[in-house]
């Protein structure tokens, strides 16, 4: 079994404005074995957020990952995610089946909130990804 745990955060620069994903994969031992950094245009913080999520769960499937902890400050995502608040926006319609999709091929996924001050390194690496 492999598990993993994993951080992401979207970003933009005005709302829409320029925007990029940040993600953290740790192993079981707390060890980093990614690290992910991208710009993604020009998008909303929602919809930055969702590509994170997506791009993370990627990353954790082509890693195999079997079992996944996934960390983010958004509320908005996590609870569109389990089931708590309806998807209303079209294109975060589009972005919440895939992730759905994405969640189906794990046996234990777990999508848990987190202050803004515990995501940093996430944070960071989606900030970072605005100024490439």
């Amino acid at each position: 079994m492999k598990e993993f745990t994993v951080y992401i955060d979207g970003a933009a620069k005005g709302n829409p404005g320029k925007a990029g994903i940040g993600i953290i994969i740790y192993d079981q031992q707390g060890s980093v074995i990614k690290k992910v950094s991208e710009y993604i245009g020009i998008a909303t913080n929602n919809v930055a957020e969702y590509l994170a999520l997506i791009y993370g769960l990627q990353e954790a499937l082509i890693l195999k990952a079997d079992r996944v902890s996934l960390y983010s400050d958004s509320e908005l995502v996590l609870k569109q995610m389990k089931g708590i608040y309806r998807v209303k926006d079209n294109l975060l319609s589009q972005l919440f089946l895939l992730a759905r999709h994405l969640k189906k091929n794990f046996k234990k996924i777990e999508f848990l909130q987190i202050n803004h001050s515990e995501n940093k390194e996430a944070d960071r690496l989606a900030n970072a990804a605005i100024l490439k």
